[in-house]
């Protein structure tokens, strides 16, 4: 059963059902246009220019009789009646057929004259059997209307325009008919261009250019084929940009720690710092950047087997407080340094079944933030309770929180926060993949919570061993 909505075969019928309509609509339009566009606009052109010609011989003052003769002869020679008038009551009289003098010159028609522009009349005479068409062209003498030049011709019927009209028509009808041709062409192209389209975009993206998109409108079958395939061209072209970035955030985390390392070992190979003290705060600078560089390459390698899926646990049950007792022993100084307080809440019963080093490398990664991204004089607490999941692991700070658009993008590889590539706060983007796939590696979950400027909340889900 073929579907109706927003189909194919929807549109081509549609298409042929307008193309009749269209059809009728246009012999319509045909007849309009030449009758009552070009026939009524040429005769309307035709007395204006009269009128015009006859009034540039007036150069003010009364009416002379020579410009009344003159007039007189032209209207004998004219296709169209002419009469000039000092006053418009007197036209009433010229006429050859009952007029009413309001209806013919009336206030706002006079205003026009005063103005010196024409005015056009058309109506429908009895006497004549058809319509009449109209000019008065004034004749102004310092803003004064001493006199009006009146013309006027009946319109002829359309079907004494038979012969013209005929061979207007045809003209009409062959141009008409090319029109719809190239009308027909264009529409089939339109509807066969987006397949053309997909091809040329598909051969721009096996090429490597993944910006390549189809743009497609409609919602048919031939839409939706599209929106899939820009979707895939666009997720390919996020993971390219993706890498990209990584690469370029790569490259310097690598080469700062590499001029450091580089410069320092210098300047101690040359001699040219003499002071003990001197020698050792750059040693110190040394092994900072090294060891820099080793979480870098240790990260690296800890994504590429996730990655590969040769990532392998070795699993034991464990109390998991006093591994977070242990391990946050070691942030002591770096707490210190930053006056950053530090409040622990564990529950001691809790055991898990899980790799204790790879659960310190969650913690570490986590806290590591934590303290990067919290002002002197902040805080950091860290909760271990019972749950329904199993087990509970909140860590809380009043750090600078996360944009909310940000939040549900934290654990993309390669996706960073903060773009710019600062030795303060500029990471990786790799911590909390590389986090994230290790907690699932555990069977638990994490769910983040932030607020920009009050800080962020990480609980983490474990399952726990029943006792």
């Amino acid at each position: 059963m073929i579907s109706f909505s927003d189909s194919l075969f929807k549109k081509l019928w549609l298409t042929v059902t307008v193309t009749i309509l269209v059809t009728v609509l246009y012999s319509y339009f045909l007849s309009y246009l030449f009758y009552e566009k070009l026939y009524v606009d040429i005769v309307e052109d035709s007395l204006l220019e009269e009128g015009n010609r006859l009034a540039s011989d007036y150069t003010g003052g009364l009416l002379s009789d020579e410009m009344k003769q003159r007039v007189e002869w032209y209207n004998e020679k004219s296709e169209s009646e002419v009469f000039l008038v000092s006053n418009p009551k007197e036209l009433s009289a010229c006429l050859p057929y009952s007029i009413d003098y309001e209806t013919l010159i009336g206030k706002e028609e006079r205003e026009l004259l005063l103005k010196g522009e024409p005015v056009m009349k058309a109506g429908f005479e009895e006497r004549f059997g058809r319509k009449i068409l109209a000019v008065a062209i004034p004749l102004l003498d310092n803003n004064r209307l001493e006199g009006i030049i009146y013309l006027y011709v009946p319109l002829a019927k359309i079907s004494e325009l038979t012969v013209d009209f005929s061979f207007l028509w045809l003209i009409g009808g062959v141009l008409f008919i090319v029109i719809a041709a190239f009308l027909g062409f264009k529409m089939l192209h339109r509807l066969t261009r987006p397949l053309a389209a997909m091809k040329e975009a598909a051969e721009r993206v096996s090429g490597g250019d993944y910006s390549a998109r189809v743009y497609i409108k409609s919602d048919d079958e031939i839409g939706q084929l599209a929106k899939a395939f820009n979707h895939m061209s666009e997720s390919v072209q996020k993971e390219d940009e993706k890498k990209r970035e990584f690469l370029a955030d790569v490259s310097h985390e690598l080469r700062t720690p590499i001029s450091y390392i580089k410069g320092y070992s210098e300047a101690l190979e040359t001699g040219m710092i003499k002071e003990k003290d001197e020698k050792n705060k750059y040693l110190k600078l040394i092994n900072r950047e090294s060891g820099r560089m080793v979480k870098l390459v240790e990260d690296l390698l800890d994504l590429s087997r996730l990655d590969a899926d040769e990532y392998r646990l070795i699993k034991n049950p464990f109390p998991l407080a006093q591994l977070m007792e242990d391990f946050i022993i070691k942030y002591g100084p770096a707490l210190k340094e930053k006056n950053i307080s530090l409040t622990l809440n564990l529950d001691p019963d809790i055991i898990i079944y899980g790799d204790e080093g790879r659960l310190e490398q969650i913690f570490q990664n986590i806290i590591d933030n934590s303290i990067r991204y919290t002002e002197s004089g902040g805080s950091i607490s860290i909760m271990l309770s019972k749950h329904p999941y199993g087990c509970k692991v909140e860590i809380a700070d009043t750090g600078t929180g996360i944009p909310e658009e940000d939040i549900n993008k934290l654990t993309e590889r390669f996706y960073r926060v903060n773009k710019a590539r600062s030795r303060a706060d500029g990471g990786t983007g790799l911590g909390l993949a590389i986090v994230d796939k290790l907690i699932k590696l555990h069977d638990g979950k994490m769910e983040i919570a932030s607020e920009l400027g009050k800080g962020t909340t990480i609980s983490l889900y474990f399952p726990a061993v029943e006792l």
